[in-house]
């Protein structure tokens, strides 16, 4: 199982509506990020707006195509990209890029 984890980076006049939207997602999304591979996924957010998240998969790049061939989260994309900085025209799911894991105490 690999670890992945990765930056993004909220916007500051939206952080509190971030955290309601994520304290409801919809069931749909969660059955969609569990069926594709999405384990252990968690959000951490810090109050300048720094986004770390991290989750397990056996294959990252096959967990983001699985999620990105869903109807639901092409709905999430679209309500989310707005509450991020420096996307670029990217969706947010686009946009995460895996840091490299230095140290692991397993």
């Amino acid at each position: 199982m690999r670890r992945v984890c990765f930056l993004l980076k909220v916007r500051q006049d939206r952080i509190d509506e971030y955290h309601a939207r994520h304290g409801a997602v919809w069931p749909e999304m969660r059955e969609a990020l569990s069926a594709t591979g999405w384990h252990n996924y968690s959000l951490f957010l810090r109050d300048d707006g720094l986004l770390v998240g991290y989750l397990e998969t056996d294959d990252f790049e096959a967990a983001k195509a699985g999620m990105e061939a869903t109807e639901v989260n092409a709905r999430w994309q679209a309500e989310m990209a707005p509450f991020f900085e420096s996307l670029d025209g990217s969706r947010p799911d686009e946009a995460m890029t895996p840091l490299t894991e230095v140290f692991h105490l397993g």
